[in-house]
């Protein structure tokens, strides 16, 4: 069985792949008021992709072909956006004979059971790769690097699907956290899209221009955008 990507042109094809389904799956455009207090005329719900299971799969690929060569202790981030990443990690690196533990930080204590802030396999001295789906401002990055440090955990890097390019790498570069993402904004929206519409907002396609995407607006989800 071959490890991840063998080759660049695997690689190319595995993440041209995963940016049609990121566009599918999870980019509506419309005017969406961000947990910020700002607005958007579009809205990137992840999660639509990283719990799709080609996309799963996609994602964890990506994610393991960046760690082959520093390979990890174990990786993990904050609940929810890391949930579903921590998850596709440990399955795919088991069936390629080369398992990660992985780790959740929570959001919040639990106030029964063992109480721990960390839930699954974080030892102390581990070396950790700190995982999330999107990054904007880095906030609830910050806040799960200092959980995992109080644990004991040494933070190799942050690696995100998705950076939002909205000065959250800054942040952590700041905080002492090396960052990378596989993908940028400006990698998933033209820069028509990107800017403000004057009319009707644009219609998501693929890069074959083959499928669109309008979706109606997804209250809860949109309340979650700006914690990460």
């Amino acid at each position: 069985m071959k490890l991840f990507c063998t080759t660049e042109s695997d690689r190319m094809g595995t993440r041209a792949r995963l940016r049609d389904l990121i566009r599918q799956e999870s980019l509506q455009f419309g005017s969406f008021r961000l947990a910020s207090g700002g607005t958007s005329h579009f809205y990137l719900d992840l999660r639509k992709t990283t719990t799709h299971p080609e996309g799963a799969y996609l994602t964890a690929t990506l994610i393991l072909d960046r760690l082959t060569s520093d390979w990890p202790d174990a990786a993990g981030g904050p609940s929810l956006g890391a949930d579903p990443l921590a998850g596709a990690l440990a399955i795919l690196s088991h069936i390629h004979n080369k398992p990660l533990p992985t780790f959740i930080v929570r959001s919040g204590a639990k106030e029964h059971g063992l109480r721990r802030p960390v839930e699954g396999h974080l030892d102390s001295g581990y070396r950790v790769v700190l995982l999330d789906d999107v990054i904007t401002r880095g906030g609830s990055l910050v806040r799960a690097a200092e959980i995992v440090r109080q644990q004991g955990g040494n933070i190799a890097k942050v690696l995100t699907v998705l950076d939002r390019e909205e000065g959250g790498s800054e942040i952590l570069a700041r905080a002492g956290l090396a960052h990378e993402s596989l993908f940028l904004l400006s990698d998933i929206l033209s820069p028509a899209e990107l800017a403000e519409p004057s009319s009707d907002p644009p219609r998501a396609q693929t890069s074959s221009d083959t499928q669109t995407t309008q979706r109606p607006s997804d209250p809860a989800a949109l309340q979650r955008d700006l914690r990460r």
